[in-house]
């Protein structure tokens, strides 16, 4: 078995994620990003890590890319007739698991205990941990003012212009034992292609994790989110632009210098190879774009075999 451990948001991530655990002879763990968390109806709300395991567990809407397929909406349709605002999308059986994580949250349990529970009730394989059980948020400024993740993202769809990008909580943020030792049990360290800013970086400026990436003497190998320039699905091409930062393949190397050894790109981003490399990531071309699950699986076992080219230079090195 090869332990692999994968940092993932977002649906790039939740893609990724899938793509590893199809393979066989890979034992996976996933580092999640837990700065999209927030609270609604008085419940506790974890987007990205139900997207990972919604995903994982094959319950996925793959229509929409979260929440679960085949969802109702009649615990909603009751909150908004008794006034309540519902920009927040949460499905009936999705409310069951919010109801869930809230009542153990107020028990006392850690989230990562939480998370993990989740995970295997629903039949997800590999791992799933927290990078701290500390409250982290993703908070957004824009021309009318600071916006939680959540507000500027399913709210406002994206419109307002970023001015700026903070983390509430992370001075205070412990990592998690899980998470540390994901890290440095790992034979292979893979980025997802998330958003570089608000799925990967909070799970980096948790204290313990960057380091532990800088540290480790395994292949570290990232995958853009980039395709000619542009994003597969979400606001990181605009993000990057409106703070200031490279919108395409180099600049996500230029945020992962001295965490990665290598940078998947896509082929259509080749002409970037020699900036990559400028930078001190390895650039290696291949397709990117994860249509399907066949997607996945190819561009899983690419990333893996990278991985291990690289390791087997390492030891004739």
């Amino acid at each position: 078995m090869t332990r692999v451990t994968l940092l993932a948001g977002g649906v790039g991530g939740a893609k990724m994620a899938e793509g590893l655990a199809a393979l066989p002879g890979v034992d996976l763990t996933v580092i999640g990003n837990v700065a999209d968390d927030d609270e609604f109806h008085g419940l506790w709300v974890s987007p990205d890590i139900d997207t990972l395991s919604y995903s994982l567990a094959r319950l996925i809407d793959r229509r929409q890319g979260w929440g679960v397929a085949d969802e109702g909406h009649r615990a909603l349709e009751v909150l908004a007739r008794l006034g309540q605002d519902c920009w927040m999308s949460l499905g009936d059986r999705d409310f069951g698991l919010h109801i869930w994580r809230t009542m153990r949250r107020m028990r006392g349990d850690r989230p990562s205990v939480i998370a993990a529970d989740a995970a295997r009730a629903l039949g997800v394989g590999p791992r799933i941990v927290l990078p701290t059980d500390d409250r982290v948020q993703t908070r957004v400024r824009t021309d009318a003012g600071w916006l939680s993740f959540q507000e500027y993202f399913v709210r406002e769809k994206c419109a307002p212009e970023i001015r700026e990008l903070r983390l509430d909580g992370i001075e205070a943020a412990r990592p998690t034992p899980e998470a540390l030792a994901a890290i440095a049990e790992a034979e292979a360290i893979v980025i997802a292609p998330s958003n570089p800013l608000v799925s990967i970086a909070p799970i980096l400026a948790v204290p313990g994790i960057a380091e532990g990436l800088r540290q480790a003497r395994v292949p570290r190998v990232a995958v853009s989110p980039f395709i000619a320039g542009k994003v597969v699905k979400g606001p990181a091409d605009r993000m990057m632009a409106a703070l200031g930062l490279r919108a395409d393949a180099v600049g996500v190397a230029e945020r992962y210098a001295g965490l990665a050894d290598v940078l998947v790109i896509d082929d259509l981003d080749s002409a970037h190879s020699a900036a990559i490399a400028a930078r001190g990531l390895h650039p290696e071309c291949r397709p990117i774009l994860m249509r399907d699950q066949g997607d996945k699986q190819r561009l899983a076992a690419e990333v893996l075999e990278i991985a291990r080219m690289l390791a087997a230079r390492e030891e004739v090195a």
